[in-house]
């Protein structure tokens, strides 16, 4: 991760096909075109997940918000959500005028069943677990709370393409599932996004959603019906040809991965005091990241200093990052935004900032991310682990 750093001679190729063309735009201009690369991407995205349907969308965030739509969350709406995710996972369900609620994440870094459960009320239409750092939630206890309650489960994989949970591929195991394609995802359109799913009128949604509302019936673009109102989130053809190289090399992406991400496992186990990310029973990471738990908070940004000390780069710790967890997120508390709230989320929103997060400060300010590049040689994840050692060992000492 991520997959830029192995742009070569496929991705070049796509991406031609379509300059050789001179169609940039995803629909329309039948005639001009020799291949639709959008298409191509949606095909090869449903069969690499084992879903019926595929929609390609603008970015991971559009992903997200079209995902809500689609399956009828709206306004006024509760979204469980966890406190350890990328700012997008708010930013989608306050554009479609519902509301965030944030609930503590457990030692899998991912929403805590027990802590969700408490969080349903009469309001919750959907539960959104974030699959984060290439690892996932324990999905299981999830679905059942959403077979109890009637909740749709949107579940979010977008930093963890390529990974599994009981054999079948994150993101299609809720009731609709979202990727990013950014540019430093494990596979990249450079910008992009994808949802996926096995309902159909949730894909119908999508599709004519994400396109103005275009319902995509016929052959003339400006005859088709507008059966709703939609929005523009599409993708473009160049970017979708990036993605369709990237998406064909993702096992060997997620080989390579493994391959470093077992030699800084194995390094790392020789230190008693580290303990690791708990992955949940049945499941199998991409192994984009690898995350690990120090004793104390103290320790735990003691030894991140350290790594950078001793010139490990890409290192994490989320604990005080300023994207990623709640700690840093006043401008979502305060609602501090260009556009006007409605008072059912204002105060709502309000309400939440009073919430106890000690359970997820007492996981995330001993967590350590470091991510898995796959421009590595093998020879450099070998000295990276003799470094990663000797900063930890520093702290600890």
């Amino acid at each position: 991760m991520p997959g830029f750093e192995l742009f070569g001679d496929a991705e070049r190729k796509e991406v031609n096909d379509v300059l050789d063309s001179g169609v940039l735009m995803r629909y329309g201009f039948d005639g001009a075109r020799n291949d639709w690369k959008a298409v191509k991407l949606e095909k090869l995205l449903a069969e690499r997940m084992q879903t019926k349907y595929a929609q390609l969308v603008s970015s991971g965030t559009a992903a997200l918000s079209v995902a809500l739509v689609s399956a009828g969350v709206g306004a006024g709406d509760e979204v469980i959500m966890p406190t350890f995710t990328f700012v997008a996972t708010f930013e989608a369900i306050l554009a479609v005028g519902a509301i965030p609620v944030l609930v503590d994440v457990d030692e899998t870094l991912g929403l805590s069943a027990t802590a969700v459960e408490k969080a349903i009320t009469e309001r919750t239409k959907a539960i959104m677990p974030v699959h984060m750092c290439g690892s996932m939630v324990d999905l299981n206890p999830l679905l059942k709370l959403c077979a109890k309650h009637d909740l749709v489960l949107v579940e979010d994989a977008c930093q963890a393409i390529g990974g599994s949970y009981d054999n079948k591929p994150l993101g299609s195991i809720g009731d609709i599932g979202c990727f990013s394609f950014d540019y430093v995802k494990t596979i990249t359109c450079g910008e992009g996004g994808g949802l996926i799913t096995n309902n159909k009128e949730f894909y119908t949604h999508a599709d004519h959603y994400s396109d103005h509302g275009h319902d995509h019936i016929g052959k003339d673009r400006g005859a088709e019906g507008h059966p709703f109102l939609g929005y523009n989130y599409r993708i473009s053809e160049l970017h979708a040809a990036v993605g369709v190289a990237q998406i064909q090399r993702l096992d060997e992406f997620l080989a390579t991965q493994k391959k470093y991400y077992t030699i800084l496992e194995d390094a790392l186990k020789t230190i008693p005091e580290i303990t690791f990310r708990k992955v949940p029973e049945g499941g199998v990471q991409n192994y984009s990241f690898i995350s690990f738990f120090l004793p104390t908070g103290q320790l735990a940004k003691k030894a991140h200093t350290s790594l950078g000390q001793h010139g490990v780069d890409a290192s994490f710790y989320w604990y005080d990052n300023n994207w990623h967890y709640h700690t840093k997120w006043d401008h979502l508390k305060e609602l501090k935004s260009l556009n006007q709230f409605s008072e059912t989320i204002e105060r709502a929103v309000y309400t939440s900032e009073a919430k106890d997060f000690s359970a997820s400060d007492q996981v995330l300010s001993r967590t350590i991310s470091c991510l898995i590049k796959l421009s590595w040689t093998e020879e450099q994840v070998q000295a990276r682990a003799k470094a990663m050692i000797a900063a930890i060992k520093s702290v600890l000492a």
